[in-house]
């Protein structure tokens, strides 16, 4: 099994040395280092009833080995890395049952599970998190008394405005504070009532105490200054708040922990007498060499997916040598100055555009083309930190957008006091959407089929101005420039 695992993570050796980077660099992950440690830990408590248990080559474990590979595949064909690090970790966890059957792989079932904690998950959901953030503490902030106005995730108050930027979403404590809830409640509890109960708790506490420690910012902030109240977030929130908090939760937990100190963690003797794990096991290899057998059928699959992916990997679709913004009835091109410069990112592209329309109310758009050969790795439209929102610059994310088509809206400012409405749409085959979850999937339909066909990314953007809105200078740039899909088509020389 040991010999198997270093193959696997060998083979797959780009996406678990990209985990460990995450792991390591990014402070949202630093606790997945000790997930290692952990696992060792909950295999080490099963041992004594693990060794009452025969293994034995479990030829139905490849249909879970093909599935995890199915995962890794569309991962690699989409360019989702959360994906691909997630279909390394479920082959590996995969491969137990394969090599050692059911009734071994249910012995140590919750540490195969807490092993899919080591993929970096989480950051999806920190814009959702901004907006709950925010409102808890414009809830909190009027309820103490001080004036304040929202808007987004930008609190003004009497001494300045405040962002509930990405750091201060609450998403790292969230994470971590699953990971040990899951830990607690099968270590700690038998109950299923009490486990979800605790896991509630695990879910609720760090957001609105993350809620809380944001409004305890802005509070002293009122009476000491901005600065001074960020220090005091950053040391005594960040390293003290959080661990009180943790302590609590499983302080008012701990009366209620119902699993004896010297009760067995699994019963190997009721596993060996189910009825039910004696009909699955009944699936085992046989042969002289069943081992082997099983070895052969899980080199045979990773064989056929990595070749798959490198079929996909190298297809391209063909675009043109040069591309042009085209006209717009009533509107005519400008030069591009924008108040505070905005361009957006589309890294591996083909080709790119940015240009800005006005027309005679006096309505600016600027609009943002780029053409994709291709989807993967570095080369992604719907990729984090691409798009509207430019990383590391003047732009920040205040809120989503009004509704306009089937666009991803959103609003944005700059310097605080500069907005922008920007809306995206993406165009790969039949489809036009502003969902890069829908990009995606049809990405992987096409790479699965291995069909090359170009993306094209459209951005189109406006500033609110005194007596022009945005979001109707948006609305009738778009009513005026025809139906999208065709345009967007004519751009990447799609017939």
């Amino acid at each position: 099994m040991a010999l198997v695992w270093l193959a696997l993570i060998a083979t797959f050796f780009g996406d678990w040395l990209a985990m460990a980077r995450q792991w390591w660099d990014i402070s949202t992950y630093n606790h997945v280092l000790l997930i290692p440690l952990i696992l060792g830990w909950l295999v080490a408590q099963r041992l004594p009833e693990l060794l009452r248990l025969s293994p034995r080559p479990w030829w139905p474990g490849l249909i879970l080995c093909a599935g995890a590979l199915f995962v890794w595949l569309l991962g690699a064909f989409s360019g989702l890395n959360l994906a691909r690090q997630l279909g390394a970790v479920l082959l590996l966890m995969a491969a137990v049952p394969t090599l050692l059957g059911p009734k071994v792989a249910v012995g140590v079932l919750f540490p195969l599970g807490y092993m899919l904690l080591m993929v970096p998950f989480g950051e999806e959901f920190v814009p959702d998190l901004q907006m709950v953030t925010a409102e808890i503490t414009i809830a909190l902030v009027r309820l103490s008394g001080i004036p304040a106005v929202i808007d987004g995730v930008f609190i003004d108050t009497p001494v300045g405005l405040f962002e509930v930027a990405e750091a201060c979403s609450g998403v790292k404590f969230l994470i971590a504070m699953i990971a040990f809830g899951l830990l607690v409640a099968n270590a700690c509890f038998v109950g299923w009532t009490r486990r979800a109960v605790l896991m509630a708790a695990c879910v609720v506490v760090p957001v609105l105490a993350n809620g809380v420690r944001a409004w305890g910012t802005i509070y002293a902030a009122q009476f000491f200054g901005i600065e001074v109240a960020a220090g005091f977030d950053h040391i005594v929130y960040g390293w003290v708040f959080f661990a009180i908090v943790l302590a609590l939760v499983i302080a008012g937990a701990w009366r209620f922990f119902d699993r004896a100190v010297d009760d067995p963690v699994i019963d190997a003797g009721r596993i060996e007498r189910s009825p039910l794990m004696a009909r699955v096991q009944g699936a085992t290899v046989s042969g002289a060499r069943p081992t082997l057998a099983v070895l052969g059928g899980i080199a045979l699959l990773v064989i056929c997916a990595q070749g798959w992916a490198y079929a996909a990997a190298t297809m391209s679709a063909r675009l043109p040598r040069q591309i042009f913004l085209p006209q717009v009835p009533g509107w005519h091109r400008v030069d591009y100055r924008p108040t505070v410069w905005w361009e957006p990112r589309a890294q591996g592209a083909g080709h790119r555009l940015l240009g800005r329309y006005a027309n005679a109310r006096g309505q600016q758009v600027d609009v943002f083309v780029a053409v994709y050969a291709e989807q993967g790795e570095g080369r992604e439209a719907g990729g984090f930190g691409q798009g509207a929102l430019m990383p590391a610059s003047a732009w920040a994310w205040r809120s989503d957008g009004p509704v306009i088509g089937q666009g991803k809206s959103e609003r944005l400012v700059a310097n605080g006091h500069v907005d922008r409405l920007a809306v995206t749409w993406y165009r790969t085959g039949d489809l036009l959407t502003g969902s890069n979850a829908r990009l995606k999937l049809a990405v992987m339909a096409d790479r699965l089929l291995l069909r090359a066909r170009p993306t094209t990314l459209l951005i189109l953007s406006a500033e609110d101005r005194r007596g022009a809105p945005a979001e109707q200078a948006v609305v009738n740039f778009r009513k005026d420039a025809g139906p999208l899909d065709r345009w967007m088509d004519r751009l990447a020389s799609v017939q």
